[in-house]
């Protein structure tokens, strides 16, 4: 890998982005998973007009698009800009980036999560997308490692040679597009994925932090073993953390000298067993209604009387 220095499983490197993509080699990364910055004004970047924000990443795109291997795939997840009142997703402007890059769209993931800032003039907004891209018909996918128990595992082709016999597969059903894992998940077809909130185990103070949990399953599905994992902004290394967790390489660009130095430490503690994380797939914590915070405040039931 050119100037980079890649001698070991992980890299972490301090850095615009935009400037230290070209130095690596091309068609060397298995799977870009990465959520860029917004343009919302977060402390780690400079709020921009939508068109000028889009445009940084049109040759951006064309350029990643040289790095991933033929094989090879990207995981772009974003939420929506929203100005003066009115919001604009992300997902559809970045899909006509990628697309005319030479990519091919192959999901568009929905990422549900139950909690999240209280709108007061739109309804409170609790998804993001994630845009699965792959760079050739021929792409790397796993589906067994994310497979999720089937509704009807009982039940038996009606017709044809395997008639009498189980129609599914005994691993388990594919989790569709909408991932949310609640704990009911078994009865339903989607996935939930907390975002990580004041009371998430990997709570940090950056912002807006990616769940391990989510770069997971992309790494599951989309990689191999010592296949390189790039994320372009990496923010506190959460997406480091899912590829050491299964044996992949990895390579992590971040322009925050600090998010580095937490990334690092974060690693730290995870080769020695002292991060904490959220278990895959761990069931989301359901209000019993016992919880103080979880009954309706007396005020409230005055004003219904």
């Amino acid at each position: 890998m050119k100037n980079l220095g890649y001698t070991d499983d992980f890299l972490l490197k301090q850095g615009n982005t935009f400037n230290l993509i070209k130095d690596i080699d091309d068609n060397s990364i298995q799977l870009i998973v990465t959520s860029p910055p917004y343009n919302i004004g977060k402390v780690y970047e400079k709020r921009q007009k939508l068109a000028e924000y889009l445009k940084a990443y049109a040759d951006f795109a064309k350029e990643l698009y040289k790095k991933i291997a033929e094989r090879g795939h990207v995981c772009w997840e974003v939420g929506n800009y929203v100005e003066d009142g009115e919001a604009y997703p992300l997902d559809i402007f970045f899909y006509n980036i990628f697309k005319d890059a030479g990519f091919k769209l192959r999901n568009r993931i929905i990422w549900h999560f139950e909690h999240g800032l209280h709108a007061s003039k739109r309804l409170s907004g609790r998804y993001e997308t994630i845009l699965w891209f792959s760079k050739s018909d021929n792409y790397t996918f796993n589906l067994d490692p994310i497979r999720v128990p089937s509704k009807y595992p009982g039940k038996r082709s009606f017709k044809g040679a395997n008639k009498g016999l189980p129609s599914g597969n005994p691993l388990g059903k594919n989790p569709s597009d909408f991932w949310k894992i609640i704990e009911s998940d078994w009865d339903k077809e989607i996935w939930e994925i907390p975002n990580v909130k004041a009371n998430h185990p990997e709570k940090t103070i950056h912002p807006c932090q990616f769940p391990i949990e989510l770069v997971q399953r992309c790494i599951l599905a989309l990689t191999n073993e010592n296949d390189l994992v790039f994320d372009p902004f990496m923010g506190i290394g959460s997406s480091a953390i899912a590829s050491l967790m299964h044996q992949r390489r990895f390579l992590g660009f971040e322009l925050d000298k600090d998010y580095i130095k937490m990334s690092q430490d974060r690693i730290q503690k995870f080769q020695n067993g002292l991060l904490k994380i959220r278990p895959l797939g761990k069931p989301v914590y359901q209000p019993t209604g016992r919880e103080k915070v979880s009954q309706v405040p007396t005020e409230w039931s005055k004003l219904c009387e």
